[in-house]
């Protein structure tokens, strides 16, 4: 009989071994398969210079478009603008269509890679449409540098 519950014990322990090993295969092949760009960093322009992010590097840049900044180039479908936390700069660089909300001042999020001369190369540009609410983490680094330009001009 004591043999027989040996043998219970060591049959639930392989089962249990399986389940848990199944389980951590099933884990990584997502992992795996969400990798690459659905899991880039996302980065304020002085944590972009802090952390010394190598060109080619994808990962999200947010902050605020800097006043004054925007440009739109000749062939009318490339733009360049800055991108600050109101502590450091990224200039920023994009070829396609912007959000309808995007302007100077409003928060962005882009995603893209820093080119070889430092500046960012955004393939997605997200506009920000509420300065009200900003998820932990993503607050200017400075944010008394920071005037939203809508409460300078008194609205």
């Amino acid at each position: 009989m004591s043999k027989g519950l040996k043998s219970r014990k060591k049959q639930r322990l392989i089962v249990l071994s399986t389940a848990v090993a199944a389980l951590v295969g099933a884990v990584l092949l997502v992992l795996f398969a969400l990798g690459g760009d659905s899991l880039s960093l996302f980065l304020q322009p002085s944590s972009v210079l802090e952390k010394k992010i190598q060109a080619g590097q994808r990962f999200r840049l947010g902050g605020l478009v800097q006043d004054g900044s925007f440009k739109k180039l000749e062939d009318g479908l490339t733009y360049k603008f800055v991108v600050t936390d109101c502590a450091a700069d990224i200039p920023v660089q994009f070829k396609g269509l912007l959000p309808d909300l995007f302007r100077e001042g409003q928060g962005v999020v882009t995603e893209g890679a820093l080119d070889a001369t430092g500046i960012f190369m955004a393939d997605t540009v997200l506009a920000k449409h509420d300065e009200n609410y900003t998820p932990k983490g993503t607050m200017p680094k400075n944010v008394e540098a920071c005037e939203h330009p809508e409460k300078a001009a008194g609205y």
